[in-house]
């Protein structure tokens, strides 16, 4: 398509490769195999099958890419025509609505969806590239398209000479003889119609008229009419992602009509159950939109999430929904914490207990949590001179593997000394392995050269925080996990300088400020509220209740009455 005097302004055209077309015409060939659908008699190509010996070809032929690929735009015929391309090798034809008729973009979607070829936007001013051709007009030119089925008011005149121009007829029956499919009409959802287009059923149709039953806008200079044609190729095992904003209409009808299921994610892709399901064991995956990040940010989402795997909670993200209550301690001794003082089993079940009375206080989702420091500050040196034993893996295994089985998170926390954090967390990469386990730093056990614990209170670094947040965001990303949590602790602002500017650019994980300072309430609130001084964008909060040293302890209702913001995460120790 182009804008101007079509005689003498446009913009010359490759010769087309052209199907065959059918010696009896291909409106008549599909009024024939439309009848022979809609009296339950079959036939090899329902829209007219190889006429007058010579083979019909494909309403369209669909294919998927390989590999996650993110349409990344908010333009609506931007969306539609990098869809079209993505998954339609060639097309006999398109259907191609007015992109200023909702209700003619929502219908022409439909009508593409049911026939299996793409759907397009006819072109505005404006919208001609600089040798003067129309960026739809090309794309009609790859896919070889004879036609277009008109949606709205589609100016024909503006369509190259050699395509056909069909209008949609607006009964039902009519439409369903024109395409050789049984049509049902359904009303348009004006407030969601991706989300109605999604859930469209075979030969489900949105209905010609607006709510009020005005007629819509026919199509002007139309002109020849449908080739033969038989049933799309579609494709199997592909999935297409939509946050559900009406720019995404035409670009799902295309991917509806690749063979693509239409997954539904308003966040992340693998935000909710629901969606994990629909992507688990798919093979070729398309998203659109801006909503998903990166190409490389998407790619990670939608691997993952055909995994099948979940977190405690549901869904592949840390929060959304959910706020966590845990133990805090160490299983190799009773003086950190209340997670040390009973077995493995009585732990988990501890941890139950101690969630249970947040149930009733909030209505997201309280998920039981463990929080075990793996690496424990000490007062000597050590063979390393780190000032830090680092327990063995194994003795974790037990436990993280009871967590798992009971449905409860697992935050591993780190207190290095003189060494760094990374150096320490990479030791434990077999527990990382695990899904349902995340890493807590605590820089208060964090030491300078010379320094020695209790003498001082340690600090980090943020460049070395940034280091670690990276290193846990490409372990999560390469080995195709979920959302990890990342938890800084922190009760003065010396603890982290320059928290500003803590990266949290990286979706693989999610961070969390934890204000674990002890004495009375007084002293705690005056902290909380400092630490919300400037903080960085983004971050979760974590408050500590520490059962001995609290004066008094909070209870639960208490806890989330008197601490605001509401924290995402509370442990006991």
């Amino acid at each position: 398509m182009v804008n101007g005097d079509r005689d003498t302004r446009r913009h010359p055209q490759p010769p087309r490769p052209r199907h065959p077309r059918s010696p009896h015409g291909g409106l008549l060939a599909a009024v024939v195999a439309a009848a022979l659908v809609l009296s339950g008699c079959s036939s090899p190509n329902p829209n007219g099958g190889d006429r007058g010996g010579r083979d019909v070809p494909p309403a369209g032929i669909a294919t998927g890419p390989e590999q996650p690929t993110l349409i990344a735009s908010d333009d609506a015929t931007e969306l539609a025509l990098n869809t079209s391309a993505t998954y339609f090798t060639s097309a006999t034809f398109a259907v191609v609505a007015d992109p200023a008729d909702p209700y003619a973009i929502a219908r022409a979607a439909s009508i593409a969806a049911t026939v299996g070829v793409p759907a397009l936007l006819a072109e505005t001013a404006g919208r001609v590239g600089a040798d003067g051709a129309s960026p739809v007009d090309a794309e009609l030119d790859r896919l070889g398209a004879e036609a277009v089925v008109a949606v709205g008011a589609v100016d024909g005149e503006l369509v190259a000479d050699d395509i056909a121009v069909v209008p949609a007829p607006d009964a039902a029956g009519e439409l369903g003889s024109l395409l050789g499919v049984r049509v049902t009409e359904v009303a348009l959802d004006p407030a969601a119609p991706v989300s109605q287009l999604a859930g469209l059923g075979d030969g489900e149709v949105i209905t010609a008229s607006a709510p009020d039953n005005a007629t819509e806008a026919s199509a002007t200079g139309t002109r020849g009419e449908l080739p033969a044609f038989s049933t799309a190729r579609r494709i199997e095992g592909a999935a297409t992602i939509t946050d559900g904003s009406p720019a995404q209409t035409a670009a799902l009808g295309t991917a509806r009509a690749a063979g693509a299921t239409a997954v539904l994610a308003p966040d992340a892709v693998g935000a909710s159950p629901e969606t994990i399901a629909l992507l688990a064991g798919r093979t070729s995956i398309v998203g659109l939109g801006h909503r998903y990040g990166d190409d490389a940010t998407f790619t990670w989402q939608a691997l993952t999430a055909t995994t099948g795997i979940e977190l405690p909670g549901g869904g592949q993200q840390v929060f959304g929904g959910k706020r966590y209550i845990a133990l805090y301690g160490s299983p190799a001794t009773a003086s950190l914490g209340l997670l040390g003082e009973q077995g493995t089993n009585e732990t988990v079940a501890r941890a139950e207990q101690m969630a249970a009375p947040y149930a009733g206080l909030t209505e997201d989702r309280i998920i039981p949590a463990l929080e075990i420091i793996v690496t424990i500050a000490s007062g000597g040196a050590g063979e390393d001179g780190n000032y830090s034993n680092e327990l063995p893996v194994a003795d974790f295994v037990p436990l993280v593997e009871a967590a798992q089985a009971a449905g409860q998170y697992v935050v591993l926390d780190f207190q290095p000394g003189r060494t760094d954090f990374v150096t320490q967390v990479e030791q434990y990469e077999e527990l990382l392995r695990y899904p349902h386990v995340g890493i807590a730093l605590d820089p208060e056990w964090r030491l300078r050269p010379n320094q020695v614990h209790l003498n001082q209170i340690g600090s980090v670094e943020i460049d070395e925080v940034n280091r670690t947040v990276k290193y846990l965001a490409d372990f999560v990303r390469e080995n195709r996990l979920p959302q990890k949590l990342l938890v800084l602790h922190q009760f003065q602002t010396r603890m982290i300088p320059d928290r500003a500017q803590l990266d949290t650019s990286r979706a693989e994980v999610a961070l969390l400020v934890h204000a674990d300072g002890q004495g009375s309430q007084e002293a705690k609130q005056d902290t909380w509220r400092t630490l919300h001084v400037d903080p960085p964008e983004g971050v979760a909060w974590g408050w500590k209740n520490f059962i001995d040293e609290d004066q008094p302890i909070l209870t639960p209702e208490q806890t989330y009455q008197q601490v605001d913001p509401l924290p995402e995460f509370v442990s006991y120790q």
